[in-house]
């Protein structure tokens, strides 16, 4: 198996930590449909059953320091605001309320979200504060019902282009209407990898948005959403100068070897990573050596909402390199060279790695 993404560093001055065990679960899977547990909440190591397995040849392994297809539940990025303890929220109690520019307001229990439709979806979720080549982002298979049905069966009213999404400390993440309903696997998610949400990653509930990044998507311990506008309300990080949307950029990561490393020239080396364009797919890997770019191999697509796993091998002479890789999306764009920061939307530029061949 390749290794595994790396522990998460904070970079908002904001807790960015691994995931810790969830405290509860509720429903066993089958046949794609999870089954209410009348027993729960009072059996709390119960399993969300993993239904279909990953597509043969998603998964690259036997490659040290690529990072592996899923992200463990222990090793997912956790940057938030709700300090070094995440809330505790009893599934029997949790609510969401649905409210504002909606025709029937509504409050959802956790009963009634595991009486919906419930599926899985594989997600790459990613973080603004992923600078070129950081830690910031994971993959993971969730469990949960669609968003859209949901708020289709609130109405939402004509304009309103912008849901707020708030946890349950009171604070507010704002994403676009549009994104949620317009057919990507926009979820409430209570199962991660096979398990109950970990607390930290938003026990009992959370939001997945595919193609978003998660300062305007991916509420943890999600309980309000208030279908309003853009122009009538600004969230907690629009009012910090971060961008009122935020599309997530094609990008593309190294994961081995790192920079520092001192390779052994004439021997092979293998030069891996990975690649993501969510809701647009990954179709191309270059790996550049020197200032020549080389084609690297693909793991298959598992879903355009996934990153994809790439690798070159390299016969290494003796001497100083520069290495360097880019992305090309399936719409055909290829991710610019141009350095950006991560503030207002989203880092760019191409991640590089020095090394040194004896």
């Amino acid at each position: 198996m390749g290794g595994m993404s790396e522990p998460a560093v904070n970079r908002r001055r904001f807790l960015a930590l691994g995931g810790a065990t969830a405290a509860a679960a509720a429903t066993a899977g089958f046949g794609g449909q999870y089954l209410l547990d009348k027993r729960f909440p009072s059996a709390p190591q119960e399993r969300i059953a993993r239904v279909s397995p990953l597509p043969a040849g998603s998964e690259i392994t036997g490659i040290p320091g690529l990072s592996s297809f899923y992200t463990p539940n222990s090793h997912f990025y956790r940057v938030d605001t709700a300090g070094l303890v995440p809330p505790k929220v009893a599934a029997s109690s949790w609510q969401l309320r649905i409210h504002g520019m909606v025709d029937n307001p509504m409050t959802v229990s956790f009963d009634d979200l595991l009486r919906m439709p419930m599926e899985e979806n594989d997600i790459t979720l990613t973080c603004v504060s992923e600078g070129v080549g950081g830690p910031f982002i994971g993959n993971a298979r969730w469990q949960g019902t669609l968003l859209a049905p949901l708020l289709k069966k609130a109405g939402v009213q004509k304009g309103a282009n912008q849901i707020v999404m708030r946890d349950v400390k009171g604070m507010s993440l704002g994403v676009a209407t549009d994104p949620v309903l317009d057919g990507r696997a926009s979820m409430l998610a209570i199962g991660m990898n096979g398990s109950a949400l970990p607390a930290a990653q938003g026990f009992p509930v959370r939001v997945v948005v595919p193609g978003l990044y998660g300062y305007v998507s991916a509420c943890k311990w999600v309980v309000d959403m208030e279908l309003t506008t853009f122009g009538s309300f600004s969230a907690y990080w629009v009012q910090r100068k971060w961008a009122q949307q935020a599309p997530i950029k094609t990008e593309s990561r190294i994961d081995t070897p790192k920079s520092g490393t001192v390779l052994t020239a004439g021997k092979t080396a293998m030069i891996a990573g990975v690649a993501w364009a969510q809701t647009r797919g990954i179709a191309a890997v270059e790996v550049s050596v020197d200032g020549t770019w080389h084609v690297a191999t693909l793991a298959k697509q598992d879903t355009i909402d996934t990153w994809r796993q790439w690798y070159y091998p390299w016969q290494p002479t003796a001497g100083k390199h520069k290495i360097q890789v880019r992305a090309t999306d399936k719409t055909g764009y290829t991710q610019t060279a141009t350095i950006r920061p991560v503030l207002p939307n989203g880092a760019t530029g191409y991640h590089t790695v020095n090394l040194m061949v004896n």
